[in-house]
């Protein structure tokens, strides 16, 4: 599933491309998304991430809401030929973004555009102490609350594995049994790994490609997931992977407590 770092590097590459465009046409492919509306005419204002969605805000004041979820990825070309697993499509002047999404997961909606920044986004305005207050304390575990997205928008499995082990604090821990000063070791770890997955376009370790179809390279950074079995750098231990939360979970038993 596409993270944070991946939906801000479609973002940007996204903005690049078509802010102040005209949209001018649309092609529905998939009867899923039937609902959507004809968004012909209208003029791309600005791109911007809420969490993992990714908003077109439009010249009406409403905006086009897009969430890849599991396998969804958008796509720039210029031919006419409709790419394979294409769900829907929007024409430039310059050529197509389509929504090519293999197991027919992402949503695509017409929603009316609210202005501000979330609370709950590391990189764009985070409110630590009420993080602190409201969901710190939670009785769940911590990589749990990690990838809750009313807690921490757009941290999914790959860069909670990456975060805590950086930490060195177990994925099985309970949330409230962090002191803050651990919490504000995890923001900031936090912060510092979803930047270089974004200055990496993202993490390609299955299906993950950028606007342009090119694979991310934030895959060579990871050191823990995906390495079970492998020896931890940072104590010698061993990599073990686990079934936590419904996910799979990487870590070291051994330098992470």
């Amino acid at each position: 599933m596409p993270e944070l770092p991946e939906v801000e590097t479609l973002c940007r590459q996204l903005q690049a491309k078509i802010a102040g465009e005209k949209i001018r046409a649309t092609g529905i492919f998939d009867e899923k998304l039937k609902g959507i509306g004809d968004m012909c005419g209208r003029i791309v204002r600005e791109v911007r991430r809420s969490g993992k969605t990714i908003l077109l805000l439009l010249d009406n004041g409403q905006s086009i809401a897009i969430h890849l979820r599991m396998t969804g990825r958008l796509f720039w070309h210029a031919s006419k030929t409709k790419p394979r697993h294409s769900r829907w499509r929007m024409s430039f002047a310059a050529g197509n973004v389509d929504l090519v999404d293999p197991r027919r997961f992402a949503t695509v909606k017409v929603v009316e555009t609210v202005p501000g920044k979330e609370g709950n986004d590391l990189l764009t305005g985070f409110d630590e102490k009420a993080f602190l207050e409201r969901q710190a304390k939670r009785k769940i575990t911590v990589k749990v609350l990690l990838m809750d997205p009313k807690a921490i928008a757009g941290i999914g499995n790959i860069y909670a594995c990456e975060i805590l082990y950086r930490a060195g604090i177990s994925p099985l821990r309970q949330s409230a049994t962090l002191t803050p000063g651990e919490w504000k070791k995890i923001f900031r770890l936090a912060r510092r790994i979803l930047k270089k997955g974004i200055e990496k376009r993202g993490t390609s370790i299955s299906d993950w490609r950028d606007l342009y179809g090119c694979p991310g390279e934030n895959q060579h950074e990871l050191r823990v997931y995906g390495q079970d079995g492998k020896i931890c750098p940072a104590c010698g231990g061993g990599i073990v992977r686990i079934k936590h939360g419904g996910r799979g979970t990487y870590y070291c038993p051994r330098c992470q407590k």
